[in-house]
């Protein structure tokens, strides 16, 4: 049956045996998914949170961000091993767990050939995302480099919220009438927020809005 036969709390036992071998973790994995809710919520916690629960330390916390951050690698290589995406939820794994963590804002762009072949994955900007630091020419100039038909952009909020501002709006727009003009096919736009399911311009109408706008004036 392998590891799908154990609890969240017996797995997470197993993992903070790792940091502290010689010592009984049953409970304080009990109380660590009391806390969290589940494997996954003890897992995305930080380590400031995780240090709030007694018996948590240095070593058996490391031992849980350590599994964490395979659990990250394994999704990134997997995510770049994809033959192709077929919808926002086919990336949103990959962006939560290598995005969910980062204290300031960054933004990616993922390049894609005409059957939604994944070519690269870039960060194209770092710190403060507005309409005013991210570049749509050089984001299209990138697509065009790697001989890109399509392309999907996320970028995180530190804060938590998942609400797209009016400068995301904004930058939404003038990406995809940048890439509109060069017939480069703007699929998604992603903002992620901590764990949670990712926002999706796509999914919630919005790609679809901001497409008839830019055809108004093209």
């Amino acid at each position: 049956l392998g590891i799908d036969a154990f609890s969240d709390a017996e797995v997470l036992e197993l993992i903070l045996t790792l940091g502290t071998p010689r010592r009984d973790c049953k409970e304080i994995a009990l109380a660590v998914i009391a806390r969290f809710g589940s494997l996954a919520g003890a897992l995305e916690a930080s380590e400031e949170e995780l240090r709030s629960v007694k018996g948590i330390g240095a070593s058996n916390g490391f031992a849980i961000h350590l599994v964490h951050g395979v659990a990250r690698r394994y999704l990134e290589k997997r995510l770049a091993k994809k033959e192709y995406i077929r919808s926002s939820g086919e990336v949103a794994d990959f962006l939560i767990h290598s995005m969910r963590d980062l204290e300031h804002e960054v933004f990616k762009v993922i390049f894609l050939d005409a059957g939604h072949g994944i070519i690269a994955t870039e960060t194209v900007a770092q710190g403060t995302i507005t309409q005013n630091t991210i570049y749509p020419r050089e984001i299209v100039k990138r697509a065009l480099g790697h001989n890109a038909a399509a392309m999907v952009a996320a970028h995180n909020h530190p804060s938590g919220n998942l609400t797209p501002s009016q400068e995301d709006k904004k930058l939404t727009r003038n990406l995809f009438l940048a890439c509109s003009l060069m017939h480069i096919n703007f699929l998604d736009h992603l903002i992620i927020a901590g764990s949670q399911k990712p926002f999706s311009f796509a999914d919630h109408g919005l790609m679809e809005g901001i497409r008839k706008e830019c055809m108004a004036v093209i």
